[in-house]
C-alpha cells in the first residue's frame, strides 16, 4: 500500500498514527517472556472490556489487571524491575485502558 502510493516509511508510521487518532483507537499490549501479543481498542475502554476482546471468559470471569506502560516496561528490562521501581500496578475492572498499557489480566473460568 505505501509503495503504491509512494508514501515514506516515516509518512507510512504518520499516516498510521493519524488513521488511530481519527478511528480513536489505541493499542494495549499482553505476553509473557515467549510472546506478545498487540490488541487494538476503542479509546476510553474499560480492561474489563478490553479483556473480553481477547477471549469472552476473561471477560465474564474478570478479578483484576495488572498493569504498566510499554516505555516503563521497555527501560527496566523486565516485569520483575518494574516491580522494584512502583510502577507496576492491580487495576480493577473500571480502569481506563491506557495505549501503550502492558496488562496482565487474572481471571476464573
Amino acid at each position: 500500500f505505501a509503495k503504491d502510493m509512494k508514501i515514506p516509511y516515516e509518512g507510512l508510521n504518520e499516516f498510521i498514527r493519524a488513521s488511530y487518532k481519527l478511528l480513536d483507537i489505541i493499542t494495549f499490549f499482553t505476553g509473557n517472556e515467549n510472546e506478545v501479543h498487540a490488541w487494538t481498542i476503542k479509546r476510553n475502554t474499560p480492561v474489563v472490556k478490553a479483556a473480553g476482546k481477547i477471549h469472552s471468559d476473561m471477560e465474564k470471569g474478570f478479578i483484576k489487571a495488572e498493569v504498566t506502560n510499554w516505555e516503563d516496561l521497555s527501560d527496566a528490562g523486565s516485569i520483575s524491575k518494574i516491580k522494584e521501581m512502583g510502577t507496576y500496578r492491580v487495576e480493577g475492572r473500571d480502569y481506563l485502558v491506557k495505549d501503550g498499557d502492558v496488562i496482565y489480566i487474572h481471571f476464573y473460568s
